[in-house]
């Protein structure tokens, strides 16, 4: 099997397929409602929906690096971090959120699978293309254990 899909079946499983690990990132997300997604586990600590942003901007910052795209291009002024709820604390507001991660997610899934092998070894910054996706899928799954902890404290 080819490198690019190799790398293409960890990303896969990290988010939304079937894997040997337990929950995916969106598996982690899934049926989530807006007062746990909300819900601090304590006071000054990322909620589950920050976090779900977070990854959104992520997938945004790795493809938008293997492009070559500028920057400025994620869909919410600044970076990194967002406060959440903001505004809009609702349904509609969380389910927007959760799409952008999907959004991006396939976004970048799409720009992965048009690399060749010879791509992943790549200079790319202080690494190499092949180590940056690496990155972005053990990125996923960090948070997705997060998020499944956090659920648990939250909901004691």
């Amino acid at each position: 099997m080819a490198a690019i899909h190799i790398l293409l079946s960890l990303y896969d499983e990290a988010f939304d397929h079937k894997a040997w690990h337990g929950t995916t990132l969106h598996g982690a997300l899934r049926g989530l409602d807006v007062e746990t997604a909300s819900a601090r586990p304590q006071p000054g600590r990322h909620n589950i929906w920050e976090i779900a942003v977070h990854c959104a901007y992520w997938k945004y910052t790795v493809r938008r690096r293997l492009t070559g795209a500028p920057r400025r291009g994620f869909v919410l002024p600044g970076s990194n971090w967002w406060m959440r709820p903001d505004g809009d604390s609702g349904r509609r507001a969380l389910a927007a959120d959760l799409q952008l991660l999907v959004a991006e997610h396939r976004a970048l899934r799409q720009v992965i699978a048009g690399l060749s092998d010879r791509a992943l070894a790549s200079p790319l910054g202080d690494h190499t293309v092949g180590w940056t996706i690496r990155g972005v899928v053990a990125h996923d799954l960090y948070h997705a254990g997060q998020i499944q902890l956090i659920k648990r404290l939250v909901r004691r």
